[in-house]
């Protein structure tokens, strides 16, 4: 019997951001259900965005997208696609051949990660900005009882 060669491609699946919010874990396992089912190896498994959808789909306006690279056979990828399409959680997939893509661009941050970050930066900027507020109020009384002191000396 002949061995089949598995070759990398990008997986782009789309889930209502509803149910991405309140049960990440289940999408996680019917995706990786799906991919294992045909024996696919998932090489990276991220968030990749969440948008306005261009027209509504099963009534749902607003889309999470989840980007998965995996090695599988070309033979069983249109396996995959009927997975998705009988998948009450996954709307939509879009598989794309990637043998061309380095490992730093599969691991290139996404949409999602960079917002997170930019995130995380601005908070710690702004609680950063209140803690200088708040030493800076405590400098100001204390320059007023040694404004105080000196005006009672006199």
């Amino acid at each position: 019997m002949e061995t089949a060669v598995k070759r990398l491609y990008e997986g782009l699946f789309l889930v209502d951001s509803a149910l991405a919010a309140s049960d990440w874990q289940m999408i996680n396992d019917t995706i990786q259900k799906i991919l294992d089912k045909v024996g696919a190896d998932v090489v990276s498994f991220r968030k990749w965005d969440e948008r306005k959808l261009t027209y509504d789909i099963r009534r749902v306006s607003r889309g999470t997208y989840i980007l998965v690279y995996f090695n599988c056979d070309p033979l069983r990828i249109h396996e995959i696609e009927r997975d998705v399409q009988l998948s009450e959680t996954l709307m939509r997939a879009m598989i794309l051949r990637a043998d061309q893509m380095s490992s730093a661009e599969i691991e290139k941050p996404t949409p999602a990660m960079v917002a997170e970050t930019q995130a995380a930066d601005a908070k710690a900027s702004s609680e950063a900005a209140n803690a200088e507020d708040s030493d800076d109020s405590e400098d100001d009384d204390l320059d007023d009882a040694d404004t105080a002191d000196d005006v009672e000396s006199l």
